[in-house]
């Protein structure tokens, strides 16, 4: 007994001084503070402070340091910066505050964390993931990464040599997700796909034969078959659901996300705005109940809807897509799974069968009647491009952070569904970055033409119209099942 009160001891005192020392290790690497050489294409050379956030090569850029580098160029921005805002007007003169390109102090580098401070470009609020800190000099600076930079500025970046950025402010922001491939950027991710939902064309793909989890995203099946019963008279919009216990329980529990009281009513299309835009676990679990008595029921009701739409890689075991607990002495934790390919066939057969959903997708906040509740979407792309629709996030330990995006383009005849799924990235920051990059490229690709046909598939005889182009999907992953 001594001996084993001697090593817990010890194992207390151990843990106790690594707690300890955690804070002084965590602010020591919390951003490491570097400089980078940065050329423009009118030969002017600055140097830019730089911070790596947590690691090295994690590099965000001064705005300041940049800003003063585009002065007098068509890139031209100028900058409001306080605590927790910053402000970017495009094309407007920068106003220097005295100190820009000049290299880091000694003293000792202020703490900040990357969050999605408040951000404007022209007015306009987008949603990127930023470092704002107070310089020893006595005013904000705020660092930005590269790419969401680039994004904003629509300007070619390159890094030609290590610590060297060149800006060509007369060349667009252009994807090349093949590159990406190959400097292993899509590592951080499960998988990923771009493509024309309209088409069925796939413009690039990445891993996306492979079923993962897919978290809240699951949610686009539980609509799906919401508007099936609205299609076909079993329910209605205006219909009043009566809230479960069960709902109210999960209401109750730490993955609530609306508080649905037992017994209260809401709608039928209320539940769809709460199950779509702050992905309420609730209201999903509403609406499958409203729609097939039981969540069991309904969950055989989304399993047989996947085999129907031929999607092979696809299991469902709830309604909302978190973690489901089998009631076995030994309970196996699953999570609803799907490919990025069977994600994209859904995502094309929603939106062709029932495009009114993005009537939902694209709003950045509503309010439900019901509740006299104001909710807000969760999808940030709505703020950073205005193409975008929609349509769902979903997060979940073992999931990460998924996103599927819908945009619009329009070839002039008629106009196009493009979408984006990206399953697995490892945070929201990172979610949002990559379907941001994809989606920009998804774009690219659909008006400028594909440089990297070796990165995806693109099928021969493509229907012109969006049945026959889903009619074309279900064919194929029809063939590829009985294949396999």
């Amino acid at each position: 007994m001594k001996r084993i009160l001697t090593r817990i001891s010890a194992m207390i005192l151990c843990v106790t001084l690594m707690c300890s020392a955690l804070p002084i290790r965590a602010a020591a690497g919390y951003a490491i503070s570097g400089t980078c050489r940065l050329q423009t294409d009118s030969g002017a050379v600055y140097a830019v402070k730089t911070l790596d956030y947590g690691y090295d090569n994690n590099t965000y850029l001064s705005l300041r340091d940049i800003a003063i580098a585009l002065t007098n160029t068509e890139k031209a921005f100028s900058l409001d910066i306080t605590n927790n805002t910053v402000s970017l007007n495009l094309g407007a003169d920068y106003v220097p505050v005295g100190t820009e390109n000049a290299p880091w102090g000694e003293e000792e580098l202020p703490d900040s964390s990357l969050r999605r401070n408040e951000c404007k470009v022209n007015g306009e609020t987008v949603f990127y993931y930023t470092l704002i800190m107070l310089l020893p000099e006595g005013y904000y600076d705020c660092f930005m990464m590269a790419a969401d930079l680039a994004m904003i500025l629509d300007v070619n970046l390159t890094f030609p040599a290590e610590d060297t950025l060149q800006i060509f402010t007369q060349e667009s922001f252009e994807i090349s997700p093949v590159f990406l491939e190959q400097t292993g950027y899509f590592c951080g991710v499960n998988s990923v796909l771009a493509g024309d939902a309209t088409t069925g064309e796939i413009y690039y793909q990445y891993q996306s034969d492979v079923s993962y989890p897919i978290a809240s995203t699951s949610k686009l099946m539980t609509c799906l078959l919401a508007m099936d019963a609205i299609s076909a008279g079993h329910i209605a919009p205006t219909d009043l659901v009566t809230v479960s216990e069960a709902a109210q329980a999960l209401a109750d529990s730490a993955d609530g996300v609306i508080a649905l009281e037992a017994g209260k009513q809401i709608t039928v299309q209320e539940l769809l705005f709460g199950a779509l835009l702050p992905s309420s676990n609730e209201c999903a679990l509403c609406l499958a109940e409203s729609v097939s008595g039981s969540e069991e029921a309904f969950v055989r009701k989304m399993n047989e809807k996947a085999l129907e739409l031929g999607l092979s890689q696809a299991v469902f075991y709830n309604s909302h897509g978190l973690p489901s607990y089998t009631q076995d002495p030994i309970p196996a934790k699953r999570q609803n799974r799907m490919s990025a390919e069977d994600m994209f066939r859904l995502a094309s057969h929603l939106l062709r069968v029932y495009p009114q959903i993005t009537e939902i997708t694209s709003q950045k906040k509503a309010v439900i009647e019901s509740l006299n509740l104001e909710i807000k979407n969760t999808n940030p792309l709505l703020h950073n491009l205005p193409a975008v629709t929609g349509l769902k996030t979903g997060t979940t330990n073992k999931a990460g952070a998924c996103l599927v995006t819908s945009l619009t383009a329009d070839d002039g005849t008629m106009e196009h569904d493009l979408v984006v799924v990206v399953l697995g990235a490892e945070d929201s920051v990172e979610r949002g970055r990559v379907a941001g990059l994809l989606a920009q490229y998804a774009l690219q690709t659909f008006y400028t033409g594909a440089e990297d046909s070796e990165a995806g598939q693109t099928p021969q005889n493509l229907p012109t119209h969006g049945e026959a182009a889903v009619d074309w999907i279900l064919k194929t992953a029809e063939k590829r099942q009985k294949e396999r």
